[in-house]
Parts: C-alpha cells; sequence; structure tokens
C-alpha cells in the first residue's frame, strides 16, 4: 500500500482547500533522563579536550553487529578563549574566538540509548597523551554514516568532513572504516571546495542510489544548504543550493536528512541573525523540511519548530534554551522516532555550553492540518489519484465534539461519485492508529476512473492516508536530477 503525509503538498489539491492551517508537531523531551551527557572540560575529573562543543554536529547510529548506539561530533580541542575564561566570567563578556582554534571528532556511544560514555581509544595524542574519546583532529563538521547496502566489509562506515588546519589550509576528505573507530586515511576530494563550515552530512540516496552530502555554502551574504553528488564517494560534483531560508532571519546552517516512505524529510536548524533586538536572535531552531528527491527541499512550516528551545537565557537558561542542531532520527521500534540533538544554552555567537539529549516523535504524526477556525469546517481534497484496491485508511486524532468524513469525487469540486458521499462512508478505528474508511460501495468499482479524495472535518487533526491508491502524474512533472 502507498502512504501519503498530508505535509506533503503535492499530495494536495490548493484550489479547494478551506479553513484549514497546516502545524508542526512538538517533539516530546526525554525530560527524565536529558541531558544524557555535555562538555566535559569543567567536570571533574575534566576532560581538557572538550573546551568547547560549539554546534557538535551530532551523528547518531545503531549498529546492530556490535550492539552499539554510537555519537560522532564536533567539538574544539583547542580554544583559548574557552579555556581560559571560567564560568562565573563568561556572561560578562563576549566570546573571540582565535584563529588558532582547533576542531576534532569526538565519539561516544551507549548500550541502551540513555548511559553514554566517552571511552579511551588511544588513537589520538592530545597534549602528551592518548587517553581521550578523539578520532580525529583538524576535523570541521564530520558526518558520519553506515552504508547498510556496501558490500567492502572495509567501507561499511564512511564519513566526510571539512579538514581544517588553523590558519587557511582547508580541504574536503572523505574516509572508510569498518568497525566505526579505526579509519584510514584522509581521501582529499579531487575536486571543489566549499566552506562547508557547518555539519557535512552524508548518505545514500534512495531514490536515484548515488552517494549524496548536505554541506553548505553562501548565495547573497546568506547561509544556504547545498548538495553534491558521487559515484565512488571521492569525486564529488559542484555543490547545489537545495534550500533557502528567509534573508538573514531565518539562515538554513545545517541539514541532516532521512528517508521516510517515499520521502525525504531534513531537520533543519535556522539561524536568526539580522536584529539585534529580536527576542530570537542569534539563536538556533529546527525546522522540519521535505523533498521527493534531494534536488529541492521546501520548509513544512516556516517558524515552527520541530523541537521547542528551553525556557531563559545564558548563563540561567535551560540547557537548551539557545541553539540546537539534530542527528537523523533512530526508529525505536515502538511508533516512535529518536531524535538526538545537541543543544547549546547561549547564543550562537557567544559564550555557551553545549550537551547532548534526545526528543521522540510518533511515526506519521511530524505535522497535521486542522481547522484554523475550530468553530466551521475544514475541507481538504486530494490531488487527482488512481485506485487499484479497496483498502483505504486515514490517521486522524479528533476531539471531544469533533468528526471527519471522506467523499470521493471525479475533481476536488464535484459531486461525490453514487455510493461514495460523506453520508456514505463508515470508519472503523484500527490498533495502529488509522482508521479504515469503507462506503456503500467498492473503491474498486473506480478502478478506471481519476479521483479526489475530499475531506471534512472539525476539531480534528488529518495527518496522513494509506491505501491501493496513487498519484496520477501531474501536468507539470519535475523531472529526476542529474549528476
Amino acid at each position: 500500500m502507498d502512504k501519503f503525509l498530508f505535509l506533503d503538498r503535492s499530495c494536495l489539491q490548493p484550489q479547494g482547500m478551506d479553513n484549514v492551517r497546516l502545524v508542526v508537531a512538538a517533539a516530546e523531551k526525554d525530560a527524565a533522563n536529558n541531558p544524557l551527557f555535555h562538555e566535559d572540560f569543567f567536570s571533574t575529573p575534566s576532560l581538557p579536550w572538550e573546551a568547547r562543543y560549539d554546534n557538535a554536529y551530532p551523528n547518531v547510529i545503531y549498529d546492530p553487529k556490535y550492539k552499539k548506539y554510537r555519537c560522532y561530533y564536533t567539538f574544539c580541542s583547542k580554544d583559548v578563549e574557552s579555556t581560559s575564561t571560567p564560568r562565573e566570567e563568561r556572561a560578562k563578556r563576549d566570546y573571540r574566538p582565535m584563529s588558532t582554534r582547533i576542531t576534532s571528532l569526538g565519539y561516544a556511544e551507549s548500550d541502551d540509548g540513555i548511559h553514554w560514555v566517552k571511552p579511551n581509544l588511544g588513537l589520538v595524542d592530545f597534549e602528551g597523551s592518548r587517553e581521550n574519546n578523539m578520532l580525529f583532529r583538524y576535523a570541521h563538521g564530520t558526518g558520519i554514516f553506515l552504508d547498510e547496502e556496501e558490500t567492502n566489509p572495509a567501507k561499511r562506515y564512511k564519513l566526510v568532513t571539512k579538514v581544517e588546519y588553523p590558519g587557511s589550509r582547508t580541504y574536503m576528505a572523505v574516509n572508510f572504516s569498518e568497525d566505526g573507530i579505526h579509519w584510514g586515511d584522509m581521501i582529499p576530494w579531487p575536486r571543489w571546495n566549499p566552506p562547508a563550515d557547518s555539519h557535512n552530512f552524508p548518505f545514500r540516496d534512495k531514490v536515484d542510489g548515488l552517494f549524496k552530502v548536505i554541506t553548505r555554502t553562501w548565495r547573497n551574504g546568506v547561509r544556504v544548504s547545498a548538495i553534491c553528488s558521487s559515484r565512488d564517494f571521492i569525486n564529488w560534483s559542484e555543490p547545489r543550493e537545495i534550500l533557502r531560508g528567509d534573508g538573514f532571519e531565518s539562515q538554513v546552517y545545517s541539514m541532516p536528512v532521512f528517508w521516510y516512505d517515499g520521502l525525504y524529510l531534513g531537520l533543519a536548524s535556522m539561524f536568526h541573525e539580522g536584529d539585534r533586538s529580536a527576542e530570537n536572535f542569534d539563536t538556533v531552531d529546527l525546522e522540519l523540511t521535505y523533498a521527493s528527491s534531494c534536488d529541492k527541499f521546501d520548509r513544512v512550516a516556516p517558524y515552527q519548530y520541530l523541537i521547542p528551545r528551553g525556557q531563559g537565557k545564558y548563563p540561567d537558561g535551560d540547557f537548551d534554551s539557545c541553539c540546537i542542531y539534530a542527528a537523523a532520527p533512530i526508529d525505536m521500534g515502538d511508533g516512535r522516532l529518536c531524535i538526538y540533538y545537541m543543544a547549546g544554552n547561549g547564543q550562537h555567537t557567544n559564550f555557551r555550553e553545549t550537551s547532548f539529549a534526545r526528543a521522540f516523535l510518533p511515526k506519521d504524526r511530524f505535522a497535521w492540518y486542522e481547522p484554523r477556525n475550530p468553530e466551521k469546517t475544514a475541507v481538504i481534497p486530494t490531488g487527482r489519484m488512481n485506485i487499484y484496491g479497496n483498502e483505504l485508511c486515514v490517521l486522524a486524532d479528533t476531539e471531544e465534539g469533533g468528526e471527519w468524513s471522506v467523499a470521493v469525487c471525479p475533481t476536488w469540486k464535484s459531486e461525490p461519485f453514487e455510493g461514495f458521499g460523506f453520508d456514505d462512508c463508515t470508519l472503523s478505528p484500527g490498533e495502529d492508529g488509522y482508521t479504515r474508511v469503507q462506503w456503500k460501495k467498492n473503491l474498486m468499482d473506480l478502478e478506471n476512473a481519476t479521483i479526489s479524495l475530499v475531506f471534512r472535518f472539525r476539531k480534528t487533526r488529518l495527518y496522513a492516508i494509506r491505501g491501493e491508491v496513487v498519484r496520477t502524474a501531474e501536468r507539470y512533472y519535475e523531472g529526476a536530477p542529474t549528476v
């Protein structure tokens, strides 16, 4: 069966929509366990190489072979400004990073996803000792993924990073590993060297089978998300813009993505600047984006945030009160996705301490349509569809006193087919939250027709449909991207 999330605008017919608004879900934070770990420079004992996490850009992976949750994160292993400024002094002046600052890649692991340790890996020298959890020095915005389609065991894990030495020597590079701990030498990109001072997020594209990396570049003075493609993970294409925000006020800083039932969903960290008097100035919020292919993403609902920032400001605010950067989620196997994220308690360009945390989203319930005016009936028609079976289910939540129904019509503005009207449908709730819809006649009676499903609802949230229906090819076709 096919599934269509209502957040995907290509599923709907906007001419027929009435009295509706789209709302993005707020993820449920793990209040019992958050934060899961944090910068340990000020801890006892201190980890002196964890001078500042900054954005950290987490990559969280569950490896079934080793039965471990793994977190790879970027941090500043050398930052004189952070290490020389006590906490009690940080709120009194601005953070001024020096050109000698060094970014590195750290590693933490967990058996249950809650309790994390930072093991001594013995790989990288720091001030005369290898007793630390560092994987690389001079690595900025590293992205790592476990490639489950890889046939060469030595390349199960793949890495993209910006090799960055103090001064001006920087270049993009890749690396490979079997176990996610022991890596080879960095392999520089033969061409292209985007700014990439962000989360460089690699993955294997489900649409065209190519490797992709989402990075960041600049266009007309603002940060934008860009993508590069590769057939071999070594030779990459020129970066192409795939998502832009709104001027200075909402710039795309980073965007991990994940494949979900025929769509790519993105977790875009949106940076706010341009107005020092604004309440959200110099903070970072997390927005939901989507795409049918990776050549162009859209924001689901601009300025609605998936993981709400905590309360307060530095130095007394919640641990996640100012900046949020997410990892691609992990399926919990219980109907929820787990989003791990790094969160800062201070402004982006100022002093802050960063912690690692997690939040949960029910599957399929990422966003919904509801009546804009709750006292009036709302209407949503789908775009054109064809039928290949009798099964149709709807994911909806109805408040007390609410109701919804759906008719099958030739077009969104036509009367329903006979036997498929609003009063002809019966609703049978299922155990998985979806409600099966049946009419006086079978859907297969219309198998040669083009249809539109028209919803009428009050005090109801509509999330998705699932069934033996398929979208009809639209008049204006968006072709697949090329490399």
